[in-house]
Parts: C-alpha cells; structure tokens; sequence
C-alpha cells in the first residue's frame, strides 16, 4: 500500500506533469471505485488542473473548483504515460479503475490488484466532503507538529501503539509498513500500551517517526510513479523482511499474521529477544 512518502512523491509528480493541463477525459472502468455522483466525473473535462495536493493517503487534483480525488488502497496503484493509449476503456476484470486524458496526449490510468476492490475515486467540490479525509488526524510530518503535539494525541490512548501508528484518525499518512519501521527505529515493542510510555519513550517515539518519514519521503522525492515501488521496498529494515537477518542487531526479522495483514519486526531490537506469538490477538509468550 502506497502510505505518505509515496504519495508526496506522486502528489510532486503529478504537480509537475499535469498543473497547467486541462482533463479531457475521465472514463470508469470499474464502477465501483467511482463513489460519488454529484458533481459527475464528466464535470471535470474541460477544466485545467490547477495544484495537487496530499491529505495523508488520498491524493487531490484541484481543477476549476472542483476535485478530483482518489486513495489507492492497498492494491492499487498511479500507471503514467507521456501518451495516453488510444484503446477504449471497457469494464471488466482487468485492473485498470479509471483512465484520466489531458489536453496534451498525456494522462494516467488507476489500477488495483487483486480481486479485493478498495481503491476509491470522488469528485467533489470540497475535499473535506470526502468522509476520509474529514476524519484525518495530523499531519505527522508537519513543520508545526511538535513533540508536544505528539505526546498529547498518544496520552490516556490505552492502546497498542502499532495499531494506534495506523489509525488514520490519529496520524494521517502512516500505514502498516511504514509503523513497522518507525517502531524499528525506536526499539519499540509493537504491543506497547501508548498511554503507558515514559516521556523518553515518547521522545524516542517522536523522532523515530519523523526521521523515518523524512528519509523515505527523501529517497521516493523526485521519483517516477514506475519506481516508487522498488524504491520503498529498498528503504525498509523490517517490513516484508520475515526471515532476513536484521541489520542492527543480527536477530531473525519475525512477523505477527493477523486476520487480514501482517506485520514485521525485530526480537533483538524490539521486544528483548522475546517472540511475539504469530496468531491472532496475539501477545508476548510468556
């Protein structure tokens, strides 16, 4: 799943190929993605992209007053050509979600994997009218976003931390790889109760997050949409790693399965050497 530094990167991408470009076309070719019906999609055409912007996940093309806006989920992804294919858009079982053409050939396809149909589109006129994006905590990685900030949204959150790193409507941006690596970072339990940290801990927690942030949204930074995927996968220590030996302590990286994801991390950093049990609800064997 694409989370915030892939998203900067394709929201700098498309600010710089398609600002300035009219849409000449938006055609669905799965239905379901479409999620709003008022303004139509066809109110776009003819209307010149003016900025681009990110809210956590979601990507915002401004044109006219009106927005285009989409999340990618966790299967989907952004296909850019400098020259549009000609072909018509047909629904089907074929990944493409939506075909955008602009005024200069150009344009880009949305596309989701899988049989599981997450990725969502929305015109609207406001984006705060997109139920996700009015729910969105802060930005982590806002200039203004200070350390007590951050400490005041974890206080009296009897939570673990991993699933409150997730939350949306905590932090915006920050999905499961991206918590992973930043507990990583932090030589962080993953079932750490958030209300519970020391104020060191919580320190620790703060600049672990920003750091990793920084540096992945650094190494996806003026990337293609084509690269961003190799490029992320590149950066992470622990995420998607199962099996490989950590490269701080030289432990067996492990994984939790829980119903419908999975999530990585380091014994010898995180956890004192102890295993977390791999089912679900799982907690520290004793």
């Amino acid at each position: 799943m694409p989370e915030l530094p892939e998203v900067q990167a394709l929201a700098a991408f498309l600010g710089e190929r398609a600002v300035g470009h009219a849409f000449v076309s938006l055609r669905v070719a799965a239905i379901s993605a479409l999620k709003t019906f008022d303004p139509p999609l066809s109110a776009l055409e003819g209307e010149r992209i003016e900025r681009v912007y990110r809210h956590g996940k979601f990507l915002d093309l401004d044109a006219g007053g009106l927005h285009l806006v989409f999340h990618l989920a966790r299967a989907g992804w952004l296909r850019w050509y400098d020259e549009l294919p000609s072909t018509p858009v047909k629904p089907g079982r074929s990944p493409l979600a939506l075909r955008v053409r602009l005024d200069d050939r150009s344009g880009f396809d949305l596309t989701e994997a899988g049989t599981k149909k997450s990725l969502a589109v929305y015109v609207v006129r406001n984006p705060a009218e997109v139920p996700g994006i009015a729910r969105l905590g802060p930005d982590p990685t806002a200039p203004d976003f200070a350390l007590a900030d951050f400490a005041a949204v974890l206080d009296g959150r009897r939570t673990q931390i991993k699933g409150v790193l997730r939350d949306q409507s905590v932090f915006a941006g920050i999905g499961n790889a991206y918590s992973d690596e930043i507990l990583h970072a932090a030589k962080m339990s993953p079932y750490a109760l958030a209300a519970k940290l020391t104020p060191e801990q919580v320190d620790t927690l703060y600049r672990a997050m920003r750091d990793t942030l920084a540096e992945a949204s650094a190494a996806a930074s003026g990337r293609p949409p084509a690269e961003l995927k190799d490029a992320k996968r590149r950066t992470l220590k622990v995420h998607g790693r199962t099996g490989e030996t950590c490269e701080v302590c030289g432990d067996t990286i492990r994984q939790v399965i829980f119903a419908e994801s999975t999530f990585q991390y380091c014994p010898g950093c995180q956890t004192g050497g102890k295993p977390l049990a791999d089912r679900v609800l799982s907690r520290l064997v004793k």
